[in-house]
């Protein structure tokens, strides 16, 4: 399958390209040129498939003209051997739980397979050394670095913003070393994706290295998310309601969790729409409103993952709807919530149902119950397990978090990272500095 630009300057590329680039030279993002409309059998076989068979039939459709069954199952395999249950939650309302991975994070599914895909590009291009970029607000680091983690002739740098992720997170990919190497950027996410994006851009540091994006800018990073949205769907079946229609809530950043829910839709799962949970950082929500796209510079939020004031997945939203304004609305609606909010939802959560959601996970499950109609069950992405922003959480209910084993693992570490400024010029001549060689 051939993938295209969505700024629509260059011509269309191979799998193998896209994966390894990341963006494409015109800056746009890579777009799969047809979406596969899956088979009505299909869908009346999931109640009975797992996870990883589930996953096989849709990664086929993206990635089965170019990678060998066999390829692709090892790597579905390999990439899905956690689970991520349907938990009830309230009335009609459940909670996809995508933090049983081994970082305890959504991005676990996204990370793994571009891990294990990449890895066989480079095997099979015969590169002796790829350098994987990625910007992070949380989970995606840790989820991108643990996923790479040893992998021969791959070197990951994660940036992160100085002070605005929470201490376990920045744990988990501060204390591996090997090849990884955390770069601690003072000034905000949208900082550090500037970074990745205008290092992509630049022609000389180009020349001296091959770089790639482990974002959800790259197209291995975010088509696999649709995995478990399927999957969510065939938990959801044995439980729904007679004529009762879904509508899934996505906790919502850079938006390619959400534009993995729509690629779903459009290959013909029964989600009736979605809606994007915002925090403060709500310029998709006054998008929806609005029809005008205004980014501006994020705020700091306990919702940290969701901190972004320029989502990068948002062009690709705009490229599927063919910047429709009311088809996407139809599809999509939204809700932002304060801080005090979500705490608040925490709070009343957790006291009402017995159900501990991350503050991430608190404004999803608001905004179903702010949203839902009486037709409707609604599920919501889970995206992280609670422990990950241990002081928020205690402090809102009150109570000690059990910390995961895998948690307490990587805090034992110590921490290593590189103090660098958002200035470009300063990053480039670190990423030379530390690659005097010409790569091919």
């Amino acid at each position: 399958m051939k993938y295209y630009s969505t700024n629509r300057q260059v011509q269309a590329t191979g799998l193998q390209e896209a994966v390894i680039k990341g963006l494409a030279g015109d800056r746009g993002l890579f777009m799969p040129e047809r979406i596969k409309r899956l088979p009505a059998s299909f869908f009346a076989a999931l109640p009975d498939l797992s996870f990883q068979e589930i996953a096989f039939v849709v990664a086929d459709t993206f990635f089965g003209e170019d990678l060998e069954p066999e390829t692709l199952q090892t790597i579905v395999c390999d990439t899905l051997n956690f689970d991520t249950p349907l938990v009830p939650v309230s009335n009609h309302i459940y909670s996809l739980e995508l933090f049983h991975g081994p970082t305890l994070a959504f991005k676990d599914v996204g990370a793994r397979f571009m891990a294990r895909l990449l890895g066989h590009f480079i095997r099979k291009q015969g590169l002796t050394e790829v350098n994987v970029l990625v910007a992070t607000s949380g989970d995606t680091g840790s989820a991108v670095a643990n996923g790479f983690l040893g992998v021969e002739g791959i070197h990951v740098y994660v940036l992160y913003p100085k002070g605005k992720v929470s201490a376990i997170q920045e744990c988990q990919f501060t204390t591996l070393g090997r090849n990884i190497t955390a770069l601690e950027v003072d000034g905000t996410f949208d900082d550090c994706q500037a970074l990745v994006k205008n290092a992509f851009m630049d022609a000389d540091l180009n020349g001296r290295m091959q770089l790639t994006s482990a974002n959800s800018i790259n197209v291995a990073r975010f088509l696999p998310q649709a995995f478990y949205y399927f999957y969510a769907y065939a938990q959801w079946a044995k439980q729904a309601r007679k004529g009762e229609q879904l509508v899934v809530c996505v906790p919502s950043g850079n938006f390619g969790n959400l534009t993995a829910g729509l690629f779903a839709k459009r290959m013909g799962l029964p989600v009736k729409r979605f809606i994007a949970a915002n925090n403060r950082n709500d310029i998709f929500l006054q998008y929806l409103q609005s029809g005008v796209y205004t980014p501006r510079p994020s705020v700091a939020t306990i919702a940290n993952a969701m901190d972004v004031g320029d989502p990068s997945n948002f062009v690709r939203i705009l490229d599927l709807y063919a910047n429709d304004h009311q088809a996407i609305k139809q599809d999509i609606s939204g809700f932002s919530y304060t801080d005090d909010a979500i705490r608040a939802v925490v709070s009343t959560c957790y006291r009402q149902t017995g159900y501990l959601p991350d503050p991430h996970g608190a404004c999803a499950y608001q905004a179903l119950v702010d949203g839902l109609k009486p037709d409707e069950s609604g599920i919501f992405l889970e995206t992280a397990h609670p422990a990950k922003f241990l002081e928020t959480v205690e402090s809102i209910i009150g109570e000690k978090v059990e910390i995961p084993t895998k948690l307490q693992d990587f805090m034992k570490g110590e921490k290593q990272r590189v103090e660098r400024s958002k200035a470009f010029d300063d990053f480039k001549q670190y990423l030379l500095a530390e690659n005097l060689s010409v790569i091919y």
